[in-house]
């Protein structure tokens, strides 16, 4: 819908070669160019903005044919793509005179009014609207009384035309020299900035003593409130100093509110805050704020530029739940049950906020608790805290930190600079309504720091139970009380937490979901999810446990269920699709050939394990953001200086493990049962591979597996095909503890591996792994790397 004419009147004549001559006949049809806030009159011209893709579509296909279209106003200025139900019955016919294209893509038209129509019913709505039309001519018989309307008229307009500026004062030599009623009546309606239901009214009337003794009346309205002004300027010009503009502005106002019946709007806004402060029951520090500032405002006029600063101020001072809060469900087993019907599993943290529900329920006044969830993407972190919020019967706000750089994000601008807000917590709690909101802050560990300051060190403030109950943002200036909030941050990582604000939290991590979780997630909430959002019935498709199987193994790899769920929403897209086109008959069952056909080739490969027959060769465990994967090591030697080359995009923990590893190799090469002697390290290079090598890997869990390899090269014994091992190795050949050992064994038992090593301090880890995950897998613990040769070695 395009806006108003760029100019009320346009006092300028048409090219020769831009012209079109009105008198010829109309089409049964034309194009419609709805009109917003604007209407045309025949034998005017208006010139147009036009910014649409269809408008502009509609103006570049006319100008290659008849140039002509309806121009028809709009029922609803604020529809931006009116259909014909939201435009009048009644438009202009008009021809497309000239046309200049602006930079931005946008054009301005000038359109020569010819004819008025009506619509009868619209041919087409795409890509535009087009209409049938039939012509509603004038009817006009002359008289004494259309003469006496047509003088009248023009008296009135020219007086109206003398005392308003907007108005050019060629309008009265036109408005003069008309001697047609029709065409002076359009002239003077489509000048006059009145309402557009008037204009609309004008327009539709087809007699024109009727519409001229409308038109006398609005006429009539106009004149009285042009000279209501004059009065009133005249009154107000008299009392003040013409120097004084400031005071004379103000005066004028005044009159006119006199004239209104309005009172003084400064007062009455004065007295509106009062009434807030009174009603937000403020703490008395607060409060002596509030009243201080309140007392300033009142001093300051309203053209003030501190006027604005302070009045915004106590808005947010009055808008802030100092006192309003939600009460607790404390019926734990109502918690419960809300947080079994959302997420799957996660006992750890179901059980913590039971915990926290029992402590509130014994000691109302037992602060909030500051948790961070850590665990890979997809696997429910922030969805959790609003399933917390639901459980406690609290409001749940999200505030996202990640990328965040600058530290007045959190705490806030101080009143001194233009433009200055309250912190992302203070807003975040504006929004809530309620100072005992569940407050989940998104990607933690994705906060940075640059010369406008660190804001993870002032989300220490925020979240230490020792500081928050006196929180103090620096434009409020004021303690504002955080210890009844529940935080929960979410994070990837924890490496790239700082050590201060990472000790205030407590973490409780998210390990990736296994195969069977995945399946009965997806069956229990996801494919649901998308049956309705897709628009299908359960009565309509069914997915079998073999095509989640394959949806989980072959088309996503990752520890959550996010790329799962998006998976499953294609394949109910492709069968809604049938099901729209009436191709599918009865119910659509889908299976695991069924979704290899929805979703073409395979995606994902899962690595299996492979006989390791040459010597060399040794399988690793390796954990990633997606959950954890197979991991090949392979040494190889060849005559040279004593050389070691590393290869496969390592990081310099990993290269670094690699030299640690040979280093015991050679120093343990007799108790290894090598044969090559002492001399052979020196006469060969060795190089270490590990595969994948677009990958970027690093860390030290591949130590373990990386002396096996060299161990297996120089004794000439081949590894185990069926045994996978992880750990950190140091030169005396002790083996490390290391993590996400749940991750590393999923991905073993997905590979076949019957025995994995680990170190022997996470024995305590494999006691947490629930044994239904396991599938039969068999853990060897070592404390030295010599008992992890004597398992994997044949």
């Amino acid at each position: 819908m395009e806006g108003a004419p760029v100019l009320e009147v346009v006092d300028a004549p048409l090219e020769a070669e831009d012209a079109i001559q009105a008198n010829q006949p109309l089409p049964e049809a034309l194009p419609v160019l709805p009109l917003r806030e604007s209407v045309s009159f025949p034998e005017t011209l208006n010139p147009l903005a036009v910014g649409q893709e269809r408008s502009i579509q509609l103006v570049n296909d006319v100008l290659g044919t008849s140039r002509m279209l309806v121009m028809v106003a709009s029922r609803d200025p604020e529809n931006e793509k009116p259909g014909p139900a939201e435009l009048h019955d009644v438009g202009v016919v008009g021809v497309v005179a000239r046309m200049v294209k602006i930079p931005d893509g946008s054009l301005r038209i000038l359109v020569e009014g010819l004819q008025r129509v009506r619509l009868d019913s619209y041919v087409t709505e795409e890509p535009y609207l087009v209409a049938k039309i039939t012509e509603l001519p004038d009817v006009s018989k002359p008289s004494p009384e259309l003469e006496a309307l047509t003088r009248n008229v023009q008296q009135t307009f020219t007086q109206i035309v003398e005392q308003i500026p907007y108005l050019p004062e060629e309008l009265q030599l036109a408005v003069a020299n008309i001697d047609d009623p029709a065409a002076l009546g359009h002239l003077i309606a489509g000048s006059l900035r009145i309402s557009t239901e008037e204009k609309q009214k004008l327009l539709e009337e087809v007699d024109v003593a009727k519409r001229l003794r409308h038109l006398s009346r609005i006429l009539a309205r106009e004149l009285e409130v042009v000279q209501l002004g004059t009065q009133i300027q005249t009154q107000v010009q008299s009392e003040v100093d013409k120097g004084q503009r400031e005071f004379f502005l103000r005066q004028q106002m005044k009159a006119i509110q006199d004239e209104l019946g309005e009172g003084d709007e400064q007062q009455a806004e004065v007295n509106e805050l009062r009434e807030r402060i009174e009603v937000a029951e403020l703490p008395a520090q607060a409060l002596k704020a509030a009243d201080r500032e309140l007392a300033r405002l009142e001093k300051l006029p309203p053209a003030a530029a501190e006027h604005g600063v302070i009045r915004s101020y106590l808005e947010w001072l009055v808008e802030l739940p100092w006192s309003r809060e939600t009460a607790d469900n404390l019926d734990i087993k109502h918690a419960r049950k809300v947080l079994d019907a959302d997420h799957y599993d996660l006992e750890k943290v179901k059980d913590r906020i039971l915990e926290y529900l029992a402590v509130r329920k014994l000691n109302p006044d037992s602060p909030g608790p500051i948790l961070c969830f850590v665990g890979p993407p997809g696997v429910g972190k922030t969805s959790l805290g609003r399933s917390i919020a639901k459980a406690l019967g609290r409001e749940f706000e999200r505030i996202s930190v990640g990328g965040v750089r600058d530290e007045a994000e959190i705490r806030g601008h101080r009143r001194t600079y233009i433009g200055a807000l309250p912190g992302t917590i203070i807003r975040a709690l504006r929004d809530a309504g309620s100072r005992n909101p569940v407050f989940m802050i998104d990607e933690i560990d994705k906060m940075g720091a640059d010369f406008r300051g660190d804001p993870a060190s002032a989300m220490l403030e925020v979240l230490d139970p020792a500081q928050n109950d006196t929180f103090r943002d620096h434009y409020l200036d004021l303690d504002f009380d955080l210890s009844d909030i529940v935080f929960i941050a979410t994070a990837n990582v924890l490496d790239t937490i700082p050590g201060p604000l990472l000790d205030r939290m407590e973490t409780i991590e998210l390990a990736g979901y296994t195969l069977e979780e995945k399946k009965h997630i997806a069956r229990q909430y996801l494919v649901g999810r998308q049956i309705e959002a897709n628009g299908l019935k359960p009565s309509q498709i069914e997915f079998s446990d073999t095509a989640l199987a394959a949806l989980i193994e072959e088309y996503t790899r990752e520890a959550g269920v996010r790329n799962l769920e998006r998976q499953i929403g294609t394949v109910c897209r492709k069968v809604a699709r049938t099901v729209a086109e009436g191709k599918a008959k009865g119910k659509v069952k889908v299976s695991a050939p069924k979704v290899r056909n929805l979703l073409g080739r395979r995606r994902v490969f899962i690595e299996q394990r492979r006989r390791t027959k040459d010597p060399g060769v040794a399988t690793g465990l390796a954990w990633t953001p997606a959950g954890g994967d197979v991991l090949f090591i392979e040494a190889t030697a060849m005559p040279g200086s004593g050389k070691l080359t590393i290869t496969g995009q390592l990081g310099d923990v990993m290269k670094e493990s690699a030299q640690a590893a040979l280093s015991y190799v050679r120093g343990h090469w007799i108790e290894i049962e090598s044969k090559l002697g002492e001399s052979w390290f020196a006469e060969h290079d060795i190089h270490v591979h590990v595969p994948a090598g677009a990958v970027p890997k690093d860390g030290p869990s591949a130590g373990v597996a990386m002396t096996v390899a060299l161990s297996s090269l120089v004794s000439g014994r081949p590894v185990r095909n069926d045994v996978a091992m992880t750990g950190e190795v140091t030169l005396t050949g002790q083996v490390l503890p290391i993590g996400g050992l749940k991750e590393k064994s999923l991905a073993a038992q997905r590979a076949g591996i019957k025995k994995v090593i680990v170190p022997e301090r996470n024995e305590g880890d494999v006691a947490e792994i629930p044994e239904h995950e396991l599938g039969g897998l068999e853990f060897v613990f070592v404390d030295e790397v010599s008992e992890a040769l004597g398992v994997a070695l044949s």
